[in-house]
């Protein structure tokens, strides 16, 4: 970028907030760097090559961009669902204070995303593919001078895109994926060199139903299916009966108190429609589902491939921050549960890399707990801004450097209770680098407390174990003072009308 639109950039950051709300503060020594985020669809955080998770799985753009950059092995989301995940990414923001809660609540119009901020900044922004917060619009948003989007979730062959306002309609053989990665690469190849530039390339894949694309379709299906160690759980049946030790002394803590502390819940839930004996009202099987999500995120891979071979072709790469990321989790048996919205691992983690190789070498993960609302301040610095004040995320790049610097020691979580879907009930939760404790809210039904250092499947429910007691009151309490802290003792209801979504879950799209 040239010396004379970086002053006068820092120029105008130097208006009062009076004179506009948009224009924040510029970071000392700082030039604003190009910046690209890439959001998935459903994407869990060990369905990646490099992981070794599945061990057919080939991912090898993203392990490519694992390993020239960084992987954020705990990532998590605020809230594990769509829209209340977008917007957290987009604000800065926990789902109870932008208050976009569900997949049907509408943005309460005071809500400002972070590419306003990089637009008032002088940046070029682009927005491609799925926008699905609080609405089934594909109107163009604010903050983006090149929009194109698609109404609710779209659809993976012929889809129709909004277009800078304008509709148009692709063909049967029109794939998603390809088409969006097609169109963000030709926005890079025609914009003005002169300005910096945002680019946010949101994938509808890996979204249920799952369809490939068609040189994928089929690839994996002679492989082994990998079933979770916990995909029998919980058992029906005589809940267990108190043992005796070796010694003859009732057994205590995680010896004791397993699986029969398994939540009501999620007993009811594994024979509904996002568990494993009653899949999408037993419309799918199993072993299908696995297949035909793991080939369409195929697609997704090579959308990623093709946006760092374009800018290392076209030598853009030293300078240019890379962000890859699911918003939210999938469960594939765990619990016997699949989709997303509850606390467990497999849910509330997502895949998070990055590639900046001006202030990132590749080399061993970045270990710290990250969410989602750390991603608006740290595109922001990357742009050579300093955070509004309101952001209750934190920028991420003192990270980058793999050294020991100050940092969260727990992350937070929230999901509340949908009509359309209410199996899964509201709950809180917190989480460290060994334990969980989730406390669910509403309902007559028991807590959760997991060691993860000792249980990484979270199989043994420690919440009734004497020896974490103490432990337990403590993360109740921080849950309590979390939300006190940030205005989340209410629950943020909408006044939305929502009828059974019939067709909706029909074709399992929500």
């Amino acid at each position: 970028m040239h010396k004379s639109l970086f002053l006068f950039i820092t120029f105008l950051t130097a208006c009062t907030a009076e004179e506009n709300p948009l224009q924040l503060v510029a970071l000392p020594d700082s030039t604003p760097k190009n910046v690209i985020f890439i959001l998935s669809d459903d994407h869990r955080f060990d369905f990646m090559g490099f992981t070794g998770k599945v061990p057919w799985l080939e991912t090898p753009n993203l392990d490519r961009l694992a390993r020239e950059g960084a992987y954020f092995p705990n990532a998590y989301v605020t809230t594990a669902l769509c829209s209340p995940s977008r917007a957290s990414i987009l604000t800065g923001l926990y789902s109870h204070s932008h208050t976009v809660i569900d997949n049907a609540a509408p943005d309460p119009g005071n809500l400002t995303y972070f590419p306003q901020y990089l637009q008032s900044a002088g940046y070029q922004t682009g927005f491609f593919g799925k926008w699905h917060m609080g609405a089934l619009s594909d109107a163009p948003q604010p903050g983006f001078d090149h929009w194109e989007s698609f109404r609710d979730q779209g659809v993976y062959y012929s889809p129709t895109l909004n277009i800078n306002g304008e509709q148009v309609s692709y063909d049967e053989t029109t794939y998603i994926s390809d088409l969006l990665t097609e169109h963000a690469i030709n926005w890079l190849d025609t914009r003005d060199e002169e300005q910096p530039f945002f680019m946010y390339l949101s994938h509808k894949a890996v979204h249920a139903r799952f369809e490939p694309a068609e040189r994928h379709q089929g690839q994996y299906d002679e492989q082994e299916i990998i079933y979770p160690p916990s995909y029998e759980v919980p058992l029906y049946g005589t809940p267990p009966q108190p043992s005796s030790g070796a010694d003859g002394e009732p057994l205590r803590g995680r010896e004791y108190y397993g699986e029969n502390r398994t939540p009501d819940w999620v007993k009811q839930q594994r024979e509904s429609w996002h568990g494993v004996d009653y899949m999408y009202h037993g419309s799918i099987d199993f072993e299908e589902f696995f297949y035909r999500y793991t080939e369409t995120l195929m697609g997704v891979d090579e959308s990623v491939g093709t946006v760092l071979d374009y800018l290392d072709a076209n030598d853009m790469a030293q300078d240019t921050l890379v962000i890859y990321m699911g918003d939210n989790g999938f469960s594939f048996g765990e619990h016997g549960l699949i989709d997303k919205r509850h606390f467990y691992e497999e849910s509330a983690k997502v895949p998070l890399l990055m590639r900046w190789p001006e202030r990132l070498r590749g080399g061993a993960p970045i270990g710290a707990l990250v969410q989602n609302i750390d991603i608006a301040p740290t595109i922001l610095e990357a742009a050579g801004l300093q955070m509004p004040a309101h952001m209750q995320g934190m920028s991420i790049t003192p990270l980058l450097n793999r050294q020991d610097t100050a940092w969260r020691d727990r992350i937070f979580y929230e999901y509340y209770w949908e009509m359309d879907y209410p199996q899964t009930p509201t709950m809180f939760g917190v989480r460290t680098d060994r334990y969980k404790y989730i406390r669910y809210h509403g309902i007559w039904d028991t807590n959760e407390f997991y060691d993860l250092q000792n249980d990484p499947n979270e199989t043994q429910n420690l919440i009734d174990s004497p020896e974490h007691q103490q432990r337990i009151e403590g993360f109740a309490n921080d849950v309590y003072q979390w939300l006190e802290s940030t205005g989340g003792m209410n629950i943020p209801l909408k006044n939305v009308v929502r009828p059974k979504q019939g067709d909706h879950r029909n074709q399992g799209i929500l």
